[in-house]
C-alpha cells in the first residue's frame, strides 16, 4: 500500500495537469480557430481526453487517479478509501485544480488571477452536469467491474464524447467546476454559476453508486443462480 503523502502528491499533480491541459487547450484553441467556437471546442475536448488518458494510466496504480472529489466520495462510500484518506483527497484535488489554472494562465502570459464572466446557467446545463457525471461514474464502476485495465482508454473516450453530447461541455467533476471559475477564458465558468454545477454533479454521481450497486449485485444473483 503506497503511503497517503505519495496518493496525494499523486492526485495534487494529475488534477494540476489535467486543469492545465483544460484551461491551456482552451486558451489555445480560442486563438487559433479564428473565432469558430466549434474548433475551439474540438480542441479542447481531443486535448482533455488524451491527457485523462495519459494521467490515469500514470497515477492509476499510485492513487486510484479520481482527480475528482466525487469519484473519491463514491469510493469512499464504497469503504474503498477511508473517510480521512478520502477529505485529504479532495483537498489535493482543489488545490491542484486552482495549481494547473495558474500554470495555464502562465504558459500563455494571461493574468495569474481572474473571475471568469463565462455565462453557464440554466435547467439544461445543471441537467447535462447530473447526466455527464452520472456517465462518467458509470464508466469508472462498471469498466473496472468488467475490465479494470481499460478504465484510462473508456474514462478519456468518454469525456471526449461527454465534450460534445451534453450543453455544459461536461465538467463532471466539483474540483474543476470551481477551479475553471477563476479564469476568464474559453474553459471558464462565473463563480455564481458553479455552485449548481456542483449539486447537480453530486446528483449524477449518487444516481450512479445507485444504479451500479443494484446492477452488479443482481448480476451476482444471476450468475449464482446458474449456478
Amino acid at each position: 500500500m503506497i503511503d497517503l503523502k505519495r496518493r496525494l502528491a499523486a492526485e495534487f499533480t494529475g488534477t494540476a495537469v489535467l486543469l492545465a491541459a483544460v484551461i491551456g487547450s482552451g486558451i489555445m484553441g480560442e486563438n487559433l480557430s479564428g473565432g469558430n467556437i466549434a474548433i475551439a471546442l474540438l480542441a479542447n475536448a481531443i486535448a482533455t481526453g488524451a491527457i485523462l488518458f495519459v494521467l490515469i494510466t500514470m497515477f492509476g496504480p499510485l492513487s486510484g487517479a479520481h482527480f475528482n472529489p466525487v469519484v473519491t466520495l463514491v469510493f469512499a462510500l464504497r469503504n474503498e478509501i477511508s473517510s480521512r484518506d478520502a477529505a485529504a483527497y479532495g483537498a489535493a484535488q482543489i488545490l491542484g485544480a486552482l495549481t494547473g489554472v495558474v500554470v495555464a494562465h502562465l504558459m500563455f502570459a494571461e493574468p495569474v488571477f481572474q473571475l471568469s464572466t463565462h455565462v453557464r446557467t440554466g435547467w439544461s446545463q445543471w441537467f447535462s452536469e447530473a447526466v455527464a457525471t452520472f456517465g462518467l461514474l458509470v464508466t469508472i464502476l462498471l469498466t473496472l467491474k468488467t475490465r479494470a485495465d481499460g478504465v484510462p482508454v473508456a474514462v478519456a473516450l468518454y469525456i471526449t464524447s461527454a465534450y460534445w453530447f451534453t450543453a455544459s461541455t461536461s465538467f463532471a467533476n466539483p474540483a474543476v467546476t470551481f477551479a475553471r471559475a477563476f479564469s476568464d477564458s474559453f474553459a471558464g465558468i462565473r463563480l455564481m454559476d458553479a455552485p449548481l454545477f456542483i449539486v447537480f454533479q453530486v446528483t449524477g454521481a449518487f444516481a450512479a453508486l445507485v444504479f451500479c450497486t443494484w446492477l452488479m449485485r443482481t448480476r451476482l444473483s444471476e450468475t449464482r443462480d446458474l449456478k
